[in-house]
Order: structure tokens, then C-alpha cells, then sequence
């Protein structure tokens, strides 16, 4: 298998460990009612640690599809190379990090791991649509 769907299949796990990691916290301190029920009410905001991670789940649902578009498409168009296989690692670890990161609500370091993350997607974009 190419090392862009590895990545994927190991991004669609990551996006996993978000939602339940961000879910547990929520539950921590709504409930397991409000887990449980329609979630219909109105609730008060969440505290620091929980709102850092389901900002950071937010932040991974917005930027997975990118790399699904970009990834896949270089495999279906044949475009995958050793440069795309190491720019889907390092957009993988550089996420990677990033959940921890903003976990532990560390500022700047966190920003630099998300635009490292980034560039790389943007490499990868760049050879699906120029390479």
C-alpha cells in the first residue's frame, strides 16, 4: 500500500482520537445525561482543558479533508512519490503533536506545529496540481 493511504488510514484513527478524547472531557463535566440525551440545551462554556480540545478536534475536522483531497489524489492520479510519501509523514506527526500540544495549552509551538502540518499539505497540493 502507498505510504499516503497508510498515512490516511493512520489520520482517520488520529481524527478518532480527537472526537473521543474531546467527548470524554465534555462528559467529564456535563454528564453522561447530557452525553446521552439530544443535547438540546443550552450548557455553559466549557472549561479551559475541554475547550482546548474541542478546539483542536474542530481544528483536525477542518484540515483532514485537505489532506484526504490532497493525499488520495496524488495516488489515484499517480503522482505519489518518495516527496509526497515524506510530506504525508511529516503533516501525520506534525498532527500528531499538535493534539498534545494544544492539550497542554501551549501556545506559538503549537502554531508552528499546525503551519508545519500545513506546509506540507500544501507540498503535496502543489505536485497533484503542478508535479
Amino acid at each position: 500500500m502507498r505510504a499516503e493511504l497508510t498515512v490516511l488510514a493512520l489520520g482517520a484513527l488520529l481524527l478518532l482520537a480527537h472526537v473521543l478524547i474531546a467527548v470524554r472531557f465534555k462528559t467529564s463535566q456535563y454528564g453522561t445525561q447530557w452525553n446521552m440525551g439530544a443535547r438540546d440545551e443550552e450548557l455553559p462554556p466549557l472549561n479551559p482543558v475541554a475547550g482546548r480540545l474541542d478546539r483542536a478536534r474542530r481544528n483536525f475536522l477542518e484540515t483532514f479533508p485537505l489532506a484526504i483531497v490532497a493525499l488520495m489524489g496524488v495516488v489515484v492520479a499517480g503522482k505519489a512519490s518518495d516527496l509526497t510519501a515524506a510530506a504525508a509523514w511529516v503533516w501525520l506527526a506534525a498532527r500528531a503533536a499538535y493534539l498534545p500540544l494544544y492539550w497542554a495549552g501551549v501556545p506559538k509551538v503549537r502554531t508552528l506545529v499546525w503551519a508545519m502540518a500545513t506546509l506540507a499539505l500544501l507540498v503535496v497540493l502543489g505536485i497533484l496540481l503542478l508535479g
